[in-house]
């Protein structure tokens, strides 16, 4: 009997940490420096600034979180934007047994 028995985690392995591609941390590690380098230059010990300081970081972390059946957010953003902004073409694949044909056609 030909039957496999793949692992579910088997794509795990390829990703670094078991989560990341290298584009995501790439997004991740530059949303981090930018946000540490705006601590560094604004005034923190007001909320405004705070908010802005750490906004970047925040965002990057955000866009790389893993998500059930999508690689991680950004994916998934990708994804329902490719989906709402293309054309759909469905193909009618019915339960009839006939599948839409009419049997006079022959």
């Amino acid at each position: 009997m030909n039957s496999y028995l793949i692992p579910a985690n088997s794509k795990k392995s390829m990703l670094i940490f078991g989560l990341f591609n290298q584009l995501d941390l790439w997004i991740f590690i530059i949303g981090l420096i930018v946000s540490l380098a705006l601590l560094m230059i604004l005034p923190v010990d007001q909320l405004l600034y705070a908010i802005i300081a750490i906004l970047p970081g925040a965002t990057c972390g955000f866009l790389v979180v893993p998500v059930p059946q999508y690689h991680n957010v950004r994916t998934f953003i990708f994804i329902a934007f490719t989906f709402f902004t293309t054309r759909q073409h469905f193909v009618w694949k019915g339960w009839c047994f006939n599948n839409g044909d009419d049997e006079t056609k022959k």
